[in-house]
């Protein structure tokens, strides 16, 4: 079996595909990944995948140059004639099926790590993209031999009930999974309490209600450092600018940390994750990660980070755009640490239970099972 994976991005790729990859060519099969390359290219082909570089751009709305995409993904399908086509993120998803339709070939499975920008956002932009978006998948995700992967029941209901897809070809699979033994359990830092918010940095991730319920807090007296892990994405609308960001630092609000690599290193020396998202998440890695550290969360009551907080068992959400409830929530369990501390044990346990790569691989390599059957 031949499993070609379409991604924009190869950090995206090595960040979330990458163990599904190898799980494939565990069992012997042939992995090809068609994404842009930029600097993790060479480590994806150490890993034994064959890398095609692409010119698809996330951000790119020129007809022509999109046109020219899709024809070049089509040439690719055509040429590699792979049995499984994976297409991750919604312009890959629309895009690769357009040229695996036109292929005649493979088997399509179509990933959404969340419906993103264009069903979340209230920008003009997302509204307008929207209806197009609905109606795209309707026409190209009701095919045989293809199905949907979402990572959460509120986004199969979207699918569903507003974008027409036929129930068999819509397949749930929770989150991107974590190998729970790379992120062990350490007793919390001694010392003043610590936050963090891990993400990409987007407004729509909550960025600018963390940094207000921060000033909150500390106008109230909490002592507490505040951490801010990621960087700006310039493809995505959203993005907050870096300045911004460098400001909040200067000012002593946050601490942006920007990148930063060994996440489980992060969180042992953290006593709470946050993350107040109204972004159309699937399920966000970040907190799963978090997690399966033994650290409680606080997130808001929105599609896929309810799936990984349940509220008041290893963490609290709180309602979408109120920086006040958020830091609320947060100097609860800043100030119980005994609450937060089982939570976080409760954490530990449900992504052992439900989030493990293992369990992750193993459905999505069922998937492509039925399909070629």
């Amino acid at each position: 079996m031949k499993v070609l994976f379409l991604v924009t991005e190869d950090w995206y790729f090595l960040s979330h595909r990458l163990p599904l990859a190898e799980a494939v060519l565990r069992q012997g099969h042939e992995v090809v990944l068609a994404t842009r390359v930029r600097e993790q290219g060479q480590t994806i082909a150490e890993a034994g995948i064959r890398v095609l570089p692409i010119k698809l751009r996330r951000r790119s709305k020129k007809p022509l140059q999109e046109l020219l995409a899709i024809l070049e993904i089509l040439e690719i399908y055509r040429r590699e004639k792979p049995d499984i086509v994976h297409h991750v993120s919604l312009k890959p998803v629309l895009y690769g099926s357009i040229a695996a339709w036109l292929a005649r070939g493979p088997k399509v499975v179509n990933a959404l790590a969340g419906l993103g920008f264009v069903f979340s956002s209230q920008r003009r932009l997302a509204r307008l993209l929207r209806p197009f978006v609905k109606m795209a998948f309707r026409l190209l995700c009701n095919r045989p031999g293809s199905v949907v992967i979402v990572q959460n029941p509120d986004d199969r209901a979207v699918l569903l009930e507003e974008a027409g897809i036929a129930a068999q070809r819509v397949a749930l699979i929770r989150g991107s999974g974590v190998p729970v033994d790379q992120y062990r359990v350490t007793p919390e830092p001694e010392g003043e309490p610590v936050i963090a918010l891990v993400s990409r940095m987007l407004w729509d991730k909550g960025i600018g209600e963390y940094v207000a319920a921060v000033q909150r807090l500390r106008a109230g007296g909490l002592k507490f450092r505040a951490l801010l892990v990621g960087i700006p994405d310039p493809e995505n609308p959203a993005s907050v600018p870096e300045r911004q960001l460098r400001a909040w630092h200067e000012q002593g609000d946050i601490e942006w940390l920007g990148y930063v690599d060994d996440i489980p290193a992060l969180w042992a020396r953290s006593h709470l994750a946050v993350l107040p998202s109204y972004y159309g998440e699937g399920v966000p890695k970040s907190l799963i990660e978090a997690a399966c550290c033994g650290r409680a969360i606080v997130s808001t009551d929105m599609p896929g980070c309810r799936e990984i907080v349940r509220h008041g068992v290893n963490g609290l959400l709180v309602p979408a755009h109120d920086a006040e409830r958020l830091a609320d929530a947060i100097a609860m369990l800043l100030e119980d640490p005994e609450k937060r501390r089982s939570m976080g044990a409760k954490g530990r346990e449900l992504v052992q239970q439900e989030f493990s790569i293992t369990r992750v691989n193993a459905e999505t390599l069922a998937l492509y099972e039925g399909l070629l059957q």
